[in-house]
């Protein structure tokens, strides 16, 4: 029985309390987790970092993008469609773009400067083939909105990740054929609508994830998450959906392994 961790951040400063990026790969490992990805979210300065954890260890791909809180940066704005694509395709080991999306809850970049920036990646996902890792918080209407407007009639494919949002855009993404990715939230006692979604999402669209650090799930709620506890989440919606621990594994990995399907795994 072994998981992919669809979605973490492998270089994050707060990691680094519990360890090296080597120390979490050989614990996640330790319990069967046996492969994950790293999530960009500064391309002017992160970037070269998130690869180089990628490229150290067997079966850790990363992704290339600019996350929604960074859209106005000045470095991250400078960044074209072309050049988005040229670095996405510079390494097999890039095997997503994002994480980009849309977040008015907190709101770190202008509106208009998100909306600019999601666009880009949606394109350059078109371009390369790469599935698009949408981050999407307050923002339901516009997300589905810009992704429908970019994407209709084209071959883009995405996931949807730690999933909170409205049914309905839930539901608007799976329709679109998106992905839905579930985080440790979906363990908590009173997530009851993300557990109702959780098992009605059809089975061959459900991936799991820690986002670490993190959203760790129960029982280690309020710690610094790490992928070793991602087969939490998926225990908590096999019993959700009335499957076997190890039936959530191997479709979860089997969801991943067909929308990343430049993840090969060793």
């Amino acid at each position: 029985m072994t998981y992919i961790d669809s979605h973490c951040h492998l270089n994050h400063a707060r990691l680094s309390n519990i360890g090296t990026p080597s120390d979490i790969v050989d614990r996640a490992n330790a319990v069967g987790v046996e492969a994950m990805l790293t999530i960009c979210c500064r391309i002017s300065d992160e970037f070269p970092d998130v690869l180089a954890v990628a490229k150290a260890h067997k079966n850790v791909w990363c992704t290339i993008g600019t996350h929604p809180h960074e859209a106005s940066d000045p470095l991250e704005a400078s960044v074209t469609q072309g050049d988005l694509v040229r670095m996405a395709q510079s390494d097999p080991k890039i095997i997503g773009i994002g994480e980009s999306g849309l977040d008015y809850f907190y709101k770190h970049s202008d509106v208009k400067d998100q909306q600019t920036s999601f666009r880009k990646h949606i394109r350059a996902c078109i371009e390369t083939d790469l599935p698009l890792i949408v981050h999407a918080r307050d923002a339901d209407a516009d997300t589905m909105r810009i992704i429908r407007e970019e994407g209709e009639g084209t071959k883009l494919k995405g996931l949807l990740h730690c999933f909170s949002s409205s049914l309905k855009m839930g539901e608007d993404a799976l329709d679109f054929g998106f992905h839905i990715s579930f985080s440790g939230m979906v363990t908590f006692p009173k997530a009851a609508d993300l557990k109702h979604f959780a098992n009605i999402v059809p089975a061959d669209r459900i991936l799991i994830e820690t986002d670490a650090p993190y959203l760790a799930p129960e029982p280690f709620r309020g710690k610094i998450n790490e992928p070793a506890f991602v087969r939490y989440t998926a225990g908590a919606i096999a019993k959700i959906r009335g499957i076997s621990d190890a039936d959530m594994a191997k479709l979860s990995r089997d969801n991943f392994l067909r929308l990343f399907d430049r993840a090969q795994v060793v």
